[in-house]
Formats: C-alpha cells, sequence, structure tokens
C-alpha cells in the first residue's frame, strides 16, 4: 500500500512546508563543502517503521546524501540501538533531519503501540484493524505503520467497501422503512465483488441486517459498536459464523484482551492512529569534528 509515489508526495510536501525558501541557518553558517555523518539512535525501545520514508527526506533535499538503514520496519529496538546512518553534505543533512525524523517518529510510535495491541490479544484468533481515523494526508503512512507493529487495515477508503454506520442507518429508515428491504435493495445493485459491512448498536438489529442476504449477495461484516461483554458474547452467538463478527467502541489496552476473549473476529482501535506518541529517537550528527545533537 505505501509506494515510492505516496512517499514522495507526502515528504515533498513536508519539506516545502518545512524550508519553503531553502534552510537559511544552514546556508549560511555551515560551510558548502562540509560533509556530515548522522545515526538515528533510539532513546527509548519500540517497534520500528517508515525506514523507507525516513530515508525519501535526505535523498530528496539531496541526491547525494545516502541512507543505509540498520533495521527493517517491523523490527523490534532497544533503547540505544543504531536504527539508521545518513551520511553526505552537511547542509543537506541538517535541512532534512526535522522532516525526517518527524515522520519516522510518528510512524514507529503507531508500529509500537499497535504491537501492544496485538500482543494483549495474542492466542485469541482476534485481529487488531485500524479505523480511518487517521491524520489527513499521511493515511498511507500510518496504515503502513499498523502493519509494521503486526496489524491489519480496515478498507482504505469510502470508495474501497460499503459500510454502512448509525447514519446511514437513520437515514434509511428515517421514514418508517424496513431496514432488511433498504439493505437487500443496495445488495442487488452491488458488484459481487463488494464486501458490505453493516454497524450495528444493539442485538435486535443483527438478525434483520442478515436477513437482508439471499445467497448471492450478503453483509459480510456486522460490527458490534460499544456492546458491552456480555453483549458481544451473545451477538457472536447469534451471528454464528454466518458474517464476519467486528467489534468496535472503547477499546483501549486495558479492555481490549477481554473484548477478545468474547470471540469476535476483528477488533477496530481508532487508538493506533489518532492516539499514538511519537516515539522518542533522535539524529546525532558530526559536522566537520563538531557534534550536533538534534
Amino acid at each position: 500500500m505505501l509506494t515510492p509515489r505516496q512517499i514522495e508526495r507526502v515528504v515533498i510536501a513536508a519539506l516545502e512546508e518545512d524550508a519553503p525558501w531553502g534552510d537559511v541557518t544552514s546556508e549560511y553558517l555551515i560551510p558548502a563543502d562540509a560533509a556530515a555523518t548522522a545515526d538515528l539512535v533510539a532513546r527509548e525501545p519500540g517497534v520500528f517503521s517508515g525506514g523507507d520514508v525516513f530515508a525519501a527526506a535526505f535523498t530528496l533535499t539531496d541526491a547525494d546524501i545516502t541512507v543505509d538503514l540498520a533495521v527493517s520496519d517491523g523490527a523490534a529496538f532497544g533503547a540505544g540501538d543504531v536504527l539508521a546512518t545518513v551520511s553526505g553534505p552537511a547542509r543537506g543533512v541538517l535541512t532534512a533531519e526535522r522532516v525526517g525524523l518527524n515522520l519516522v517518529q510518528r510512524m514507529s510510535g503507531i508500529a509500537t503501540l499497535t504491537a501492544r495491541y496485538v500482543d494483549a490479544v495474542a492466542g485469541s484468533g482476534a485481529r487488531i484493524a485500524d479505523t480511518r481515523k487517521t491524520t489527513p494526508g499521511l493515511r498511507a503512512l500510518e496504515r503502513h505503520a499498523v502493519r509494521s507493529g503486526g496489524g491489519h487495515n480496515h478498507r482504505y477508503s469510502l470508495s474501497d467497501a460499503v459500510m454502512a454506520k448509525d447514519n446511514h442507518l437513520a437515514v434509511l429508515t428515517a421514514d418508517g422503512g424496513d431496514l432488511t428491504g433498504a439493505l437487500r435493495r443496495a445488495l442487488a445493485a452491488l458488484p459481487h465483488t463488494t464486501h458490505v459491512e453493516v454497524e450495528v448498536d444493539r442485538l435486535e438489529q443483527i438478525e434483520p441486517v442478515l436477513a437482508a442476504g439471499d445467497g448471492t449477495a450478503r453483509v459480510g461484516t456486522i460490527m458490534l459498536d460499544n456492546f458491552t461483554l456480555d453483549d458481544l458474547r451473545a451477538g457472536v452467538a447469534l451471528v454464528a459464523g454466518r458474517a464476519t463478527i467486528e467489534a468496535s467502541g472503547g477499546v483501549s489496552l486495558r479492555t481490549v484482551t477481554d473484548i477478545a476473549a468474547t470471540g469476535v473476529d476483528v477488533i477496530s482501535v481508532g487508538a493506533l492512529t489518532h492516539s499514538a506518541r511519537a516515539l522518542d529517537l533522535g539524529l546525532d550528527a558530526r559536522v566537520s569534528g563538531a557534534d550536533v545533537g538534534a
């Protein structure tokens, strides 16, 4: 999902934002022929993500800069580990460092948090998945970071699948319309390859949703939104394998293990992307014999 084109788009926009008319400090303080070597160093343990993004910040700034990655995306590391080494013209290294750090810190923070959720449900059979609660413009990067942490991706965009949430259902049934009938009409019009998911917020909605299927087309996933643990277990029993069951709402590291134990197939966690803390990574550089810490 994370293509070179997507990386380039994000990184160029970030570089233009950070140095729209060049890096005045580096241009006036650093000699044009100065070279720099800088290590990306972990200040705390975590899971790495964003190596190609980090490298692009430097190579798109100056093609003479080289970046050697010491770890791969998805690798765990400890405090003090060197994760990458950057070498090349000092001006370019210093110009790109903040953009490179901002992106790799953000992505590694998401990967690290995701790995904690994945560990919390190990052995249950439940998948940890992200949501569309991503930073505008950074979805491809943040979704990649979730996978680096061992998680899975939900639909990428509104164009990828039908997902009828509470507001959609409220509009469909506003005039007293029949939920099963409305869903059945939609299923009949959709291509057979389009996945359909429906969110429900109470047990009584499950059977009408499932009844919309006609053998050729059906609701593939039912999201149980903000259900209690008891109702999650009841929902799993009601669906009885007729659809994939996703749990959402009220999910935290404190609750996710118990949610997984109810037998749901997927647990979607918005916090993976909207609440992940940037990991503390630093770039320690040596420029013409002088140490500079960023």
